[in-house]
Protein backbone atom coordinates (compact mmCIF):
# COMPACT_ATOMS: atom_id res chain seq x y z
CA UNK A 1 0.00 0.00 0.00
CA UNK A 2 1.27 3.49 -0.78
CA UNK A 3 2.39 5.74 2.05
CA UNK A 4 0.00 8.49 0.93
CA UNK A 5 -2.94 6.09 0.99
CA UNK A 6 -1.91 5.01 4.51
CA UNK A 7 -1.79 8.65 5.66
CA UNK A 8 -5.29 9.27 4.29
CA UNK A 9 -6.60 6.16 6.00
CA UNK A 10 -5.21 7.40 9.34
CA UNK A 11 -6.90 10.75 8.81
CA UNK A 12 -10.25 9.21 8.00
CA UNK A 13 -12.86 10.53 5.59
CA UNK A 14 -12.89 14.13 4.37
CA UNK A 15 -15.53 15.92 6.41
CA UNK A 16 -14.45 19.55 6.18
CA UNK A 17 -16.19 20.17 2.86
CA UNK A 18 -18.08 23.30 1.80
CA UNK A 19 -19.75 24.40 -1.42
CA UNK A 20 -18.42 27.37 -3.38
CA UNK A 21 -21.42 29.46 -2.32
CA UNK A 22 -20.75 28.99 1.40
CA UNK A 23 -20.08 32.27 3.19
CA UNK A 24 -16.51 32.61 4.41
CA UNK A 25 -17.66 33.06 8.01
CA UNK A 26 -19.40 29.65 7.87
CA UNK A 27 -16.26 28.02 6.48
CA UNK A 28 -14.21 29.62 9.26
CA UNK A 29 -16.60 28.21 11.85
CA UNK A 30 -16.14 24.71 10.40
CA UNK A 31 -12.36 25.17 10.46
CA UNK A 32 -12.50 26.30 14.08
CA UNK A 33 -14.82 23.53 15.24
CA UNK A 34 -12.67 20.85 13.59
CA UNK A 35 -9.36 22.53 14.53
CA UNK A 36 -8.22 22.61 10.90
CA UNK A 37 -6.59 25.32 8.82
CA UNK A 38 -8.53 24.64 5.62
CA UNK A 39 -11.77 23.46 4.07
CA UNK A 40 -12.19 21.56 0.82
CA UNK A 41 -14.45 23.26 -1.72
CA UNK A 42 -16.60 20.84 -3.72
CA UNK A 43 -19.68 21.06 -5.89
CA UNK A 44 -21.65 17.88 -6.65
CA UNK A 45 -18.73 15.62 -5.65
CA UNK A 46 -16.33 17.61 -7.86
CA UNK A 47 -13.22 19.07 -6.25
CA UNK A 48 -12.88 22.82 -6.93
CA UNK A 49 -10.21 24.01 -4.52
CA UNK A 50 -9.22 24.74 -0.94
CA UNK A 51 -9.96 27.72 1.26
CA UNK A 52 -7.26 28.15 3.89
CA UNK A 53 -6.49 30.50 6.74
CA UNK A 54 -4.00 32.16 4.41
CA UNK A 55 -6.75 32.82 1.84
CA UNK A 56 -8.77 34.43 4.59
CA UNK A 57 -5.99 36.68 5.86
CA UNK A 58 -4.77 37.74 2.41
CA UNK A 59 -8.10 38.10 0.64
CA UNK A 60 -10.50 39.16 3.37
CA UNK A 61 -8.64 40.84 6.20
CA UNK A 62 -5.96 42.59 4.18
CA UNK A 63 -8.42 43.72 1.50
CA UNK A 64 -11.03 44.99 3.96
CA UNK A 65 -13.67 42.57 2.72
CA UNK A 66 -16.33 41.02 4.92
CA UNK A 67 -16.48 37.32 5.69
CA UNK A 68 -20.25 37.52 6.26
CA UNK A 69 -20.93 38.61 2.67
CA UNK A 70 -18.04 37.01 0.74
CA UNK A 71 -18.38 33.48 -0.60
CA UNK A 72 -15.70 30.81 -0.46
CA UNK A 73 -15.42 30.71 -4.28
CA UNK A 74 -14.30 34.36 -4.23
CA UNK A 75 -11.22 33.64 -2.13
CA UNK A 76 -10.42 29.92 -2.47
CA UNK A 77 -7.23 28.68 -4.10
CA UNK A 78 -7.58 26.25 -6.98
CA UNK A 79 -4.04 26.14 -8.31
CA UNK A 80 -2.43 23.68 -5.91
CA UNK A 81 -0.25 20.98 -7.42
CA UNK A 82 -2.04 17.62 -7.44
CA UNK A 83 -0.60 14.28 -6.35
CA UNK A 84 -1.61 10.65 -6.63
CA UNK A 85 -1.17 7.67 -4.34
CA UNK A 86 2.09 6.71 -6.04
CA UNK A 87 3.87 9.97 -5.16
CA UNK A 88 6.66 9.61 -2.63
CA UNK A 89 6.77 11.77 0.48
CA UNK A 90 10.04 13.49 -0.43
CA UNK A 91 8.55 14.68 -3.71
CA UNK A 92 5.51 15.95 -1.79
CA UNK A 93 7.82 18.02 0.42
CA UNK A 94 9.57 19.40 -2.66
CA UNK A 95 6.22 20.35 -4.23
CA UNK A 96 5.11 22.09 -1.06
CA UNK A 97 8.38 24.00 -0.92
CA UNK A 98 8.42 24.99 -4.60
CA UNK A 99 4.75 26.06 -4.64
CA UNK A 100 4.93 27.52 -1.11
CA UNK A 101 1.86 25.64 0.01
CA UNK A 102 0.85 23.53 2.99
CA UNK A 103 -1.70 21.45 1.10
CA UNK A 104 -1.65 18.93 -1.74
CA UNK A 105 -4.94 17.58 -3.10
CA UNK A 106 -4.77 13.83 -3.72
CA UNK A 107 -6.48 12.19 -6.67
CA UNK A 108 -6.78 8.58 -7.73
CA UNK A 109 -7.80 8.12 -11.35
CA UNK A 110 -9.30 11.63 -11.54
CA UNK A 111 -11.30 11.15 -8.32
CA UNK A 112 -10.61 13.38 -5.33
CA UNK A 113 -9.40 11.36 -2.33
CA UNK A 114 -8.34 13.93 0.26
CA UNK A 115 -5.66 16.45 1.19
CA UNK A 116 -2.10 15.83 2.28
CA UNK A 117 -0.93 18.60 4.61
CA UNK A 118 2.46 19.74 5.76
CA UNK A 119 1.51 18.51 9.25
CA UNK A 120 0.79 15.03 7.85
CA UNK A 121 4.29 14.95 6.40
CA UNK A 122 5.87 16.17 9.64
CA UNK A 123 4.06 13.47 11.62
CA UNK A 124 5.36 10.82 9.20
CA UNK A 125 8.95 12.06 9.46
CA UNK A 126 8.74 12.18 13.26
CA UNK A 127 7.19 8.71 13.44
CA UNK A 128 9.83 7.28 11.12
CA UNK A 129 12.62 8.90 13.13
CA UNK A 130 11.09 7.75 16.43
CA UNK A 131 10.70 4.17 15.18
CA UNK A 132 14.32 4.00 14.05
CA UNK A 133 15.67 4.79 17.53
CA UNK A 134 15.26 1.85 19.91
CA UNK A 135 14.27 2.80 23.42
CA UNK A 136 13.26 6.34 22.45
CA UNK A 137 9.51 5.88 22.73
CA UNK A 138 8.96 9.24 24.36
CA UNK A 139 11.38 11.25 22.22
CA UNK A 140 8.65 13.52 20.80
CA UNK A 141 6.09 13.44 23.60
CA UNK A 142 5.33 16.71 25.29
Amino acid sequence: MSKIKEILQKKGPVFNVVTPDTKVVEALNIMKSENLSYVVVMQDSKYLGIMSERDYTHKIKLQNRHSESTTVKEIMSSDYPVIGFSEDLQRCMVLMNVYKTRYLPIFDEMEFQGVLTMHDLMREVIAKDDNSKPGNDSLYEL
